[in-house]
């Protein structure tokens, strides 16, 4: 065998003892301090730009806020995003009344045409929120409903804000939310102050935000309700407020 070749048996050819060609890990391609000053832009963005209540909200039991659309879309200007929004997945059964949409949506940047992140979101009409409501008027909602989630989700991605933001408050499993049944502890001042509030702006009757708590987690005042219980029927009439006003939209549209 010729100097400086591997000797090879069997086909294999054993890895080289030269420690130069060793390459374990890809280089960063942004540096520590680049990286650092993009976080806080747009932590900063947050703070001045972004209002709360309307582009993110902050819920009780949850330690970032949660970021909603108007926010999303914001973000998705500031960066320099278009948006393409797919519906990859449909159910439509008009005879029993079951709508369910999934959406896929991709940010495309504009200054050089390449796609930035995809986000996944769906959403159908056997939802809690939807309970109360005929499943032939919130086709539409339901719709806007998965785009919506399907944005957020991308734009997380897109922008690197998962840090600062949690997911869209209603894609947290329902499931999970309601084992909170039971035990804690009792509910705190604010969160019963939250409750009202919520309660008022939408308009509605006592009597149906007592059947909705009841159902849900089956107790009969507002004072009785756990801290964690709290914090998830916050989360269900946050939801319904933004269902009712996607309805609206939709009527005025």
């Amino acid at each position: 065998m010729k100097s400086g070749m591997h000797s090879q048996r069997d086909n294999i050819v054993p890895f080289s003892n030269n420690e130069s060609e060793i390459v374990s890990l890809p280089n960063i391609v942004v540096s520590t301090i680049e990286s650092k000053r993009r976080v806080v832009e747009l932590q900063t963005f947050v703070e001045e730009v972004l209002v709360k209540g309307v582009d993110y909200g902050l819920v009780d039991g949850f330690s970032k806020p949660t970021l909603l659309k108007p926010g999303a879309e914001k973000l998705c200007d500031v960066f320099g995003f278009s948006k393409s929004a797919d519906v990859v997945n449909r159910i439509e059964q008009w005879e029993t009344g079951i709508f369910a949409y999934e959406v896929k949506m991709t940010l495309i940047r504009k200054d050089n045409g390449l796609v930035e992140a995809e986000g996944l979101g769906s959403c159908n009409s056997k939802e809690s929120s939807f309970h109360q409501q005929d499943p032939y008027t919130i086709v539409n909602t339901v719709l806007k409903m998965a785009k919506k989630r399907a944005l957020i989700d991308a734009v997380l991605s897109a922008t690197r804000s998962s840090g600062i933001f949690t997911q869209d408050i209603e894609d947290f499993p329902q499931a999970k939310r309601k084992d909170s049944k039971g035990g804690g502890e009792q509910t705190t001042k604010a969160q019963l102050q939250k409750i009202f509030s919520i309660v008022n702006e939408m308009d509605m009757p006592t009597d149906v935000a007592k059947e909705l708590m009841k159902m849900t987690f089956g107790v009969e005042r507002s004072t009785q309700l756990t801290q964690k219980q709290a914090s998830d029927f916050i989360q269900d009439l946050l939801m319904l407020k933004e269902v009712r006003t996607m309805d609206e939209q939709n009527y005025n549209d």
